[in-house]
């Protein structure tokens, strides 16, 4: 399969600052050395519980954040992947050939001109309609302005465009001069998806869409989704913290616990055979809508540790039943254990 975005040890670390001068004395390490790779045209879910920095990983692979370290790679030929492999591993410290790939195709070096033409290709649509869409401003105008901030229409090309892609999410021209108040949950989040789609971005980053919208709606929403791409041949990465919904839509799963990624699998297989020990306990906490059915608890003791001071070696160990010495040292690293099954857990690799 083509690879869409890749990213390489990427990491978003937001400085603590203290003192009467107001200098950093530590960092939130909210994203700590991912690297991961979504596919064209598969649905990547991510899970984990809050604070695990699932939304800043998509903020920061969209350029919304700036990365602090690492590399982000949006569709980009594999036969230059393969030469800035080779050059990453030559003894020269930084060959002045590596300098000019990673300007011409590194997205955490974009600026400018450059950062805004890779927007039109790369979107968002936020947790919550309601904050993120503009009180004041019609819905032709809100699903019209990305249009021209691009320079892709203008006059009444904008209000066509508009229009053409709020039939395709379920709207019509009568909802065209109405305010984002007169619209219900599931409307709003509907002109948000226009919004994000009305620039025809090939990769879209859904933050927990579904999450602000009733039950009713939201097997809609997910149905939109998946037609939506089928239809435009979209790649999406779907944050959510609801595990029952990640399993409806995504082809492949990423699971990750205060800023690393700890297992990442297909759906079917990671659903069936979960791994590591805080996957296992993430798919225990699943409500089953039958109080007949006994199901073995996974119970987690102690707090979530604080991603300013992170444990060492294994982040979870702390937490962790079947926590082995060596885990409190050493960091475990992502390592296939069969059929793609990513675990990043000690007591897996042996």
């Amino acid at each position: 399969m083509e690879t869409l975005i890749e990213t390489r040890k990427l990491q978003k670390y937001y400085p603590v600052l203290g003192g009467i001068l107001r200098r950093k004395v530590a960092e939130v390490k909210a994203v700590d050395g991912v690297s991961l790779k979504i596919y064209k045209g598969e649905c990547f879910g991510l899970v984990g519980e809050s604070g695990c920095g699932k939304t800043t990983l998509g903020k920061t692979v969209l350029r919304l954040l700036d990365p602090t370290k690492g590399s982000i790679y949006f569709d980009v030929p594999s036969n230059i992947i393969e030469e800035i492999d080779k050059l990453e591993k030559s003894s020269e410290k930084t060959p002045p050939r590596l300098k000019e790939l990673r300007k011409k195709y590194d997205l955490a070096t974009y600026r400018g001109a450059m950062l805004k033409s890779i927007r039109r290709k790369m979107q968002i649509v936020y947790q919550d309609p309601t904050t993120s869409l503009d009180p004041r401003m019609l819905v032709k105008d809100l699903v019209g302005e990305p249009l021209i901030v691009q320079g892709l229409a203008k006059g009444s090309n904008v209000r066509k465009g508009a229009l053409e892609i709020l039939y395709k999410v379920g709207l019509t021209d009568r909802h065209l001069y109405r305010y984002p108040h007169e619209f219900s949950g599931g409307q709003r989040q509907r002109i948000a998806v226009a919004r994000a789609l009305v620039t025809h971005p090939q990769f879209v980053v859904l933050d927990e869409p579904t999450s602000s919208v009733d039950v009713s709606v939201r097997a809609q929403m997910l149905n939109l989704f998946q037609d939506l791409q089928k239809d435009l041949g979209l790649t999406y990465l779907f944050v959510s913290h609801d595990l029952s919904v990640v399993e409806c839509i995504a082809q492949r799963v990423g699971v990750m616990y205060l800023g690393k990624i700890v297992e990442l699998a297909d759906t079917e297989e990671l659903y069936k055979n979960p791994l590591h020990p805080y996957t296992q306990a993430l798919f225990a906490s699943i409500p089953v809508p039958d109080p007949t059915v006994k199901r073995s608890q996974v119970v987690l003791t102690g707090e979530v540790p604080s991603p300013v001071n992170p444990p060492s070696g294994c982040r979870f160990h702390s937490r962790c039943d079947r926590a082995m010495p060596m885990c409190s040292k050493q960091e475990p690293v992502l390592r296939d254990v069969g059929n793609g099954h990513l675990v990043a857990c000690h007591p897996i690799g042996g």
